[in-house]
């Protein structure tokens, strides 16, 4: 007895899913190294202090206003250079999260999701 394989239905077969699941994958992966390498800039405490860091987390320069650093108040710029990392860094991920979700329509397809 033969095995039956079901009809697709659509008139998508096999090899074309495959081969437009292999493109979704590899525009995926440009993606990601696009917004890994864009630096994504954020500011706190009026301007004070601005970070910029990488879509993969690195951070590339932070600048500090002359008139915010304060011998006696060590705690308020160590604040602000927190917050600005926080803020930049959010900033790439939703880009990553943003742009991910264009190319996948908001499919969870197992191990392509894995890139972000």
């Amino acid at each position: 007895m033969k095995a039956r394989i079901p009809n697709q239905g659509g008139g998508m077969n096999q090899a074309a899913m495959m081969k437009q699941l292999q493109d979704m994958q590899n525009n995926m992966e440009a993606t990601q190294k696009e917004i890994e390498e864009t630096e994504f800039t954020a500011s706190s405490g009026g301007g004070a202090v601005e970070v910029s860091v990488t879509g993969a987390g690195e951070v590339k320069s932070i600048n500090i206003q002359p008139d915010v650093v304060d011998p006696d108040d060590v705690e308020m710029l160590e604040d602000m250079l927190i917050a600005a990392l926080n803020e930049a860094t959010r900033k790439g991920k939703e880009a990553m999260e943003r742009e991910m979700g264009k190319i996948t329509g908001g499919m969870n397809i197992p191990g392509l999701n894995g890139l972000i």
